[in-house]
């Protein structure tokens, strides 16, 4: 139990440092979310619990092609902001991004890549 509670507050704690970080810096904030250390943490997480490799290196190549149809959800954020307000930019963004991964999941699967 103790190993799911340091598990849960590093994990709090990087988003919590993300979001102190981006209210004094939007753009030190902005890389520091940019970076993939949710997926690092996941895969640190996969590492020591002892899963295999093949696990391991699964979840980092759909983490890359999940990332893909998320990318014009940042584009359309700011874009939308300051027209319709926070809750519906963020709900139009969500829309969007499913959108854009189905459609996306949709062209990658002719070559192969299954994500759906």
């Amino acid at each position: 139990m103790s190993w799911i509670v340091f598990k849960y507050a590093v994990t709090a704690g990087l988003i919590v440092l993300i979001s102190e970080v981006a209210k004094r810096s939007d753009k030190l904030g902005a890389l520091i979310a940019a970076l993939p250390m949710v997926t690092i943490l996941a895969m640190i997480w996969l590492y020591v619990e002892k899963q295999p490799d093949a696990k391991i290196a699964n979840h980092a190549w759909y983490t890359f092609w999940y990332v893909v149809p998320t990318l014009p959800m940042f584009l359309i954020f700011p874009t939308l902001l300051p027209r319709i307000g926070f809750w519906p930019t963020l709900g139009a963004s969500a829309l969007i991004t499913v959108i854009c991964f189905v459609v996306f999941a949709q062209v990658v699967k002719r070559f192969g890549i299954e994500l759906m």
